[in-house]
């Protein structure tokens, strides 16, 4: 029998990637999927394929902004538009991703506190020091997790990862894949769910 599962390929700096983080966990229990999480650089993402942040497209952000409110009031999840976006996500990429291979069990706990401060109570992660004084507050060493982020195969699997993105298909955040299904957007996740079935 094939255990069901869900690749989630995701970057802090996405806010639509944030809105699925908030829902996958459930919809992966409801239908006994395994989350499968994927860190990427979505700036190395956008590179390789030409693409770019709505954010960067004048007049797409408004819409935008209104609808990622929208699909938060109608989740039930907090979100706020961080105003120091756009945030350099290479070092909260880097963190996410040796955790995930050196202590995968401080994975979630370190997912949960920079998403909270990213796009729930927005604080600049582009300042080095009050990233430190996040991971604090949530229990983590900053000064172990920043040199985790430096190691040489911390950085390699990161860059691997988003390399497999390119393979795949993906050209933004979140991108679920089920099987050989691709899902581009927190919009899509009733697709995943059908998926799943």
């Amino acid at each position: 029998m094939t255990t069901k599962s869900v690749d989630f390929y995701f970057d802090f700096g996405s806010p639509a990637a944030y809105l699925a983080y908030t829902q996958l966990p459930h919809l992966c229990a409801d239908t006994g999927a395994a989350l499968v999480w994927k860190p990427m650089l979505l700036g190395g993402v956008f590179q390789a394929t030409g693409n770019r942040s709505p954010a960067e497209v004048p007049a797409k952000r408004p819409y935008m902004n209104a609808d990622l409110k929208r699909f938060a009031a109608r989740y039930g999840v907090p979100f706020r538009h961080n105003p120091n976006f756009p945030i350099n996500t290479l070092l909260l990429m880097r963190g996410a991703t040796g955790l995930q291979m050196r202590e995968p069990e401080r994975f979630r706990a370190y997912v949960d506190a920079i998403y909270h401060a990213m796009w729930v109570e927005p604080q600049n992660l582009n300042d080095a020091a009050t990233v430190g004084a996040v991971l604090q507050a949530a229990g983590f060493d900053a000064a172990r997790l920043l040199a985790l982020a430096n190691d040489q195969e911390v950085k390699d699997r990161l860059k691997a990862n988003t390399e497999e993105a390119v393979q795949r298909g993906i050209f933004g955040a979140p991108t679920m894949f089920v099987g050989d299904q691709m899902f581009w957007g927190q919009d899509r996740l009733d697709f995943v769910r059908e998926a799943l079935a």
